[in-house]
């Protein structure tokens, strides 16, 4: 399973060089979601995805269905707070109490 080859959008490689921060694909409430690590760790299993220095996590449970990362995968912190598989993190101090994003 670890062998599928996943492509990655330009606009998601820019965005983690960008940020400068691993990211990850993982499930949520509305399929694959694209966040910062800070929101939801990388697991032993993930692939991982080289992004310049920082890296691309993605959940072996996603990649048995996507083929391409694309920003339409990306939550905001509105989405995450939304999402009761990613929300209870904001209680965790994983995120900033902004709701407005």
């Amino acid at each position: 399973m670890t062998d599928k080859k996943i492509s990655v959008d330009d606009d998601v490689r820019e965005l983690i060089l960008e940020k400068k921060q691993d990211y990850r694909v993982c499930t949520a409430c509305r399929g694959p979601a694209l966040v910062p690590i800070t929101v939801k760790p990388p697991k032993d299993t993930d692939i991982k995805i080289p992004i310049g220095k920082y890296m691309l996590y993605v959940s072996i449970v996603q990649s048995m269905y996507i083929n391409r990362v694309s920003m339409d995968m990306l939550y905001t912190e509105k989405d995450i707070f939304s999402c009761p598989a990613l929300s209870q993190l904001r209680d965790m101090g994983a995120l900033d109490d902004k709701k407005d994003q």
